[in-house]
This record gives C-alpha cells, structure tokens and sequence, in this order.
C-alpha cells in the first residue's frame, strides 16, 4: 500500500486521484501505524513551511515520517513534502526541517514574479528512477514561492531556471522529492506516479 500523509494541509484529493489512476491500493492516513505498515510513502503540500511542520509535530507525524524514510521504502515528497525535507527554510524567519537532507529552503528572487506559477522545463542532472521515460526538458506544473538549496549537489535530480537555476527534484537513496506538482502536470505527471508506484512494487504488482 501506498500512503499519503495527511496533515492538514495540502492539496490531497487531486494527489489520491492521480495516484489511484496508476496505483490501486492507496490510501490517505494521518495514522502514524498506516504510515509503519506502508510499502510508500507520498507527502504532498502546498502552503507555509513553518505550519505544515507544527501540523506534523502536534499529530507526531514527524517521527513517523523518519522512521518511514530511515527504513529505506520510498519516499515521495511533493513541494513542501520535499521542501520539509531539509534543516531549515528562511519563510517567515529560520524555521527547522526534518534536517534529512541538509540544505536550506530559500525564497526565488525579487528580480522574477512570486509565486513562480505555471509550466516550466526540467533539466536531468542524472536518470532518475522517477524520471524513467520523461525526456529532457519535459514541462511540468509549478506553484511556489520558495526553493530547496542542497549542500551536496549529488542529491540534485533536475534543475529549472526561473530567475535563477535552483533544484526542481532531488533524488537520495529511497528519498525523492519534486517541487513542481505531477498532479497537476497531465500525462507526463502521470508518468511520474506510475514510475514512483514501480519504484515501490517493482513490477507494478501492487497496481
């Protein structure tokens, strides 16, 4: 099974639709037990960084969050799923991450519009198991404000231009995350899921 935290925040019917569409058995949980018990683990967001921590913190959820992640399953993180990913992000002052993956969440310059809002192009910086398929240069749906900075640019799985280079997806072990949203980002998105739900089961047995 794969799960989809819910922690009050986010945009999760369309994510557990796009999902359901490639994965059969899926199911959206703010239980911490459904999160130990899951093969995979997505957690989507869109919203402030500062209270989808709190959110995650008051329900325990961040514990089981990194225990998910440090029992090497895979983990989707989709915007601020990714964005909670790191030690810290400088929206509404220093708010602390899960520090998972170390780095900061900066916001895109003032010299470009904000929240950077639409389609816009990956570059592959390695092939990704979660890009299988997806040629280079592919557009895919963003919203956001904010952008996640790597200390170690291995972790690097596409960059995007928008007023700057910064990191559109980040691949780690069992770790991915994607700023831009493959719910939103029609056939290739789906592309996307359907690669995550193989990462997951294999051969797509779980489907």
């Amino acid at each position: 099974m794969i799960a989809i935290v819910d922690y009050g925040m986010g945009n999760l019917l369309s994510v557990s639709k796009a999902i359901e569409s490639v994965v059969s058995d899926v199911e959206v949980t703010s239980s911490s037990k459904v999160i130990e018990n899951a093969s995979g683990l997505i957690l989507p967001g869109v919203g402030a960084f500062a209270d989808c921590m709190n959110n995650l913190r008051e329900a325990e959820l961040d514990v089981a969050v990194r225990e998910f992640i440090k029992s090497k399953r895979p983990y989707l993180g989709i915007c601020l799923g990714l964005q909670i990913l790191f030690s810290f992000s400088e929206e509404g002052g220093l708010n602390e991450g899960l520090d998972i993956i170390k780095g900061k969440v900066r916001r895109l310059p003032e010299t470009v519009k904000v929240p950077h809002m639409g389609w816009n192009q990956l570059t592959k910086m390695k092939e990704a198991p979660l890009l299988q398929g997806i040629p280079d240069e592919s557009d895919f749906y963003f919203v956001h404000s904010y952008y996640v900075d790597p200390e170690d640019e291995d972790v690097v799985m596409s960059t995007t231009d928008y007023g700057l280079s910064f990191t559109s997806g980040i691949w780690y072990q069992n770790i991915y995350g994607v700023q831009f949203h493959p719910e939103k980002s029609s056939r290739l998105g789906l592309q996307l899921l359907h690669n995550f739900g193989r990462i997951v089961y294999g051969n797509l047995s779980g489907c």
